[in-house]
């Protein structure tokens, strides 16, 4: 008779260490956006060198051949609902869209999850040291460009009409577009989580958003293409530097992969001590006994019992 034990090292089953490693995802999330948040308003005093990059950035891209800014504005221009439409896209989908993306990574794909998580924190972390290091004045802003602020003059906006006096958010932290990063990321992940299955197609058309994303923050004249494409080559840095989920790690437990290839070790290796070890040198064939545990005795069948005449 042999009783099961649960392995010391395993992690604990059942709701509560589920609710455990919810709550230590969600601070781990709340607290690196809150860094960063507060990071972002340290460089918000430095007017003059933001438009001086300002200039600089609007030049290099002349210099680039990039289309102007001013010919996507005017293709939202064409209609009030059009431009409306834009700067609610700008304002209302860029977090509500990347916090449901990772909740159905952390349910349906958590191996997915924990690859995507660290891909965005690396990314992140990066745009806000260039955006400390570089402070850069929006289009929007900026005279050379003669754009219109659709948010202030069609709304929603997120940003107040006068920067020194937002306080909420740093409007000199153009470059890179975190919006058009998180999108791209988006995605990525979600090909990357359906890749091989039926909804692989479909996961294609979430290239869709990173290119709504793109046409919407030029369009309203939040940012400069130069920082949708630093913003991707950050996002391609960071995709190097992460390892990606490899095509046997489970999505089973959102508990952090090494973890659970700690426990499944220990779990093996208790089975292993109840169930008893295999035939070696010092086994008898017959009982399966070893270092002198011995089997019940072996019980002659009925067919052994008559042909011995009992």
């Amino acid at each position: 008779m042999t009783a099961h034990t649960t392995p010391a090292g395993a992690p604990a089953a059942g709701p509560r260490a589920a609710r455990r490693r919810l709550i230590r995802e969600l601070l781990l999330v709340a607290g690196f956006f809150t860094v960063y948040k507060a990071g972002r308003l340290l460089s918000t005093d430095r007017t003059g060198e933001a438009f001086r990059n300002a200039d600089w950035i609007w030049d290099a891209e002349r210099a680039l051949r990039l289309p102007g800014e001013g010919a996507v504005q005017r293709l939202l221009l064409h209609g009030d609902a059009l431009v409306t439409t834009a700067n609610t896209y700008y304002a209302a989908v860029h977090f509500p869209a990347t916090a449901l993306f990772l909740i159905w990574l952390y349910v349906r794909r958590p191996a997915h999850y924990l690859w995507t998580r660290r891909v965005l924190a690396v990314l992140t972390g990066a745009a806000l040291v260039l955006h400390l290091a570089y402070p850069l004045a929006p289009p929007r802003m900026l005279p050379a460009a003669r754009l219109i602020d659709t948010g202030q003059v069609y709304g929603p906006t997120v940003y107040r009409a006068a920067p020194d006096a937002d306080t909420l958010a740093n409007q000199f932290a153009a470059m890179p577009s975190l919006h058009f990063g998180w999108a791209l990321m988006l995605a990525i992940g979600v090909i990357a989580a359906t890749r091989g299955g039926k909804r692989s197609r479909w996961g294609l058309l979430w290239l869709l958003h990173p290119l709504v994303t793109l046409l919407v923050i030029v369009g309203t004249a939040n940012h400069y293409w130069l920082d949708a494409i630093v913003a991707a080559l950050l996002l391609g840095i960071a995709l190097l530097l992460v390892p990606r989920p490899r095509a046997g790690d489970p999505d089973a437990d959102p508990a952090d992969s090494d973890t659970g290839a700690a426990a499944g070790a220990d779990h093996d290796a208790d089975a292993a001590t109840v169930a008893g070890p295999g035939p070696g040198p010092d086994t008898d064939a017959d009982t399966g006994a070893r270092g002198g545990v011995h089997a019940l005795p072996h019980r002659k069948s009925t067919v052994e019992t008559v042909g011995a005449g009992k």
